[in-house]
């Protein structure tokens, strides 16, 4: 045997005397509980392969199958399944499977599921999926899924769905969808879609669609019940009341051929306007007054100095009243459309003239109960 072949060989040796010393059980730790298992606890060894009820190891590189709970001190890389929790002190990388809980503790990069609630320290990257909330420290990016609410630090990208809710402390880019309310403490690049709110503290651009939109300077699409617009809005906003710092909020008093007079309040944009009221309605000059309340949502067209002229359409509701049981059904609906020319002689009061035309229908029903012409005119009240 040649002098190289013999001085491998002691490398290898003294290697293996050495690893054998330094991680015992090789690598496998079979335990019961903290304190009670084939490898002891302390910072030179790392666990390959660990089976027990509940474990508490340095480090685990490899699979962890514990009845109740599995406590890295260190990183995790592999794949952790437990009936109850997961915990990798410091990074995870691989897979957390648990019934209520997967915390780590730093960084996490891969995908953790629970029945319960996921916990990341200060990075995240990959999948996390939970019965109840995801919390991730100041950056997220990947894909959280809760059924009530996920919760971001600094940072997120990516997809959020929730429930209930989905908050990001500062920014977020990609696209949240929630079954109540969205909220970025800063700026959002990208959608937020939810049933109830979206409201995003500073900069939005991109999309908001839900029932109530908010932000503090917008740049793309709010679409809603309520769009409001705090500072400064670049681009549109589509639904039954917008407002930004460009809104005019107007008084409408006016009275007409199916009206004695009626009251509206239009939130008036560069070119759009949406109109909320109420009035009597009525349906022929020889009938009594009926309640009503409308909606309308049109464009306006400035002309010349205060002349302007608008188009728009609108739905009204009209409860009968006294007249319900003369043949006239307790409530009905009118789809209308007018043709406005208004003047404003001063900038807080002016004058308007309409036409336009009225299909009025009983619910339920495909037919027309009647139909005719409108004209109204009345004036202009601009507290601003």
């Amino acid at each position: 045997m040649n002098i190289k072949k013999i001085i491998w060989i002691t490398v290898a040796l003294a290697f293996s005397i050495c690893l054998s010393a330094q991680n015992k059980s090789a690598g496998i730790n079979l335990s019961i509980w903290k304190g009670i298992s084939t490898q002891p606890l302390d910072s030179t060894q790392t666990s390959y392969i660990n089976i027990g009820v509940f474990s508490t190891m340095n480090r685990l590189n490899g699979i962890g199958v514990n009845l109740l709970g599995c406590v890295s001190r260190e990183n995790m890389s592999g794949i952790q399944l437990s009936g109850l929790s997961n915990i990798a002190g410091r990074k995870m990388n691989g897979i957390q499977l648990a019934g209520f809980t997967n915390i780590s503790g730093n960084s996490m990069r891969g995908i953790a599921a629970t029945g319960l609630i996921n916990i990341t320290g200060n990075d995240g990257n990959g999948v996390l999926l939970s019965g109840l909330t995801n919390i991730s420290g100041d950056r997220m990016a990947g894909v959280m899924m809760s059924g009530l609410m996920n919760i971001t630090g600094e940072k997120a990208s990516g997809f959020q769905l929730s429930g209930m809710a989905n908050i990001a402390g500062k920014s977020f880019n990609g696209m949240m969808v929630s079954g109540f309310l969205n909220v970025t403490g800063e700026d959002l690049t990208g959608i937020q879609l939810a049933g109830i709110a979206n409201i995003t503290a500073d900069k939005a651009m991109g999309m908001q669609i839900g029932l109530c939109n908010y932000a503090t300077n917008a740049c793309g699409l709010q679409i809603g019940l309520i769009n409001y617009c705090q500072k400064e809005l670049k681009g549109f906003q589509f639904g039954l009341v917008n407002a930004s710092p460009e809104t005019k909020t107007q008084l409408l008093l006016y009275g007409g051929n199916t009206t004695a007079g009626s009251i509206g309040v239009r939130f008036k944009n560069r070119l759009f306007y949406t109109i909320l009221g109420l009035g009597g309605y009525s349906l022929n000059l020889n009938d009594k007054f009926s309640a009503s309340t409308f909606y309308r949502a049109g464009l306006s067209l400035p002309i010349y100095k205060g002349f302007s002229l608008s188009g728009d359409m609108g739905y009204e509701h009209i409860e009968s009243l006294k007249n319900k049981g003369n043949g006239i059904p307790k409530r009905l609906y009118a789809i209308q459309l007018r043709i406005n020319a208004e003047y404003m002689i001063t900038k807080k009061f002016g004058m308007f003239a309409t036409g336009g035309y009225g299909w009025t229908r009983r619910y339920g029903h495909a037919h027309n109960f009647d139909t005719g012409i409108i004209a109204e005119a009345g004036i202009i009240i601009s507290p601003k």
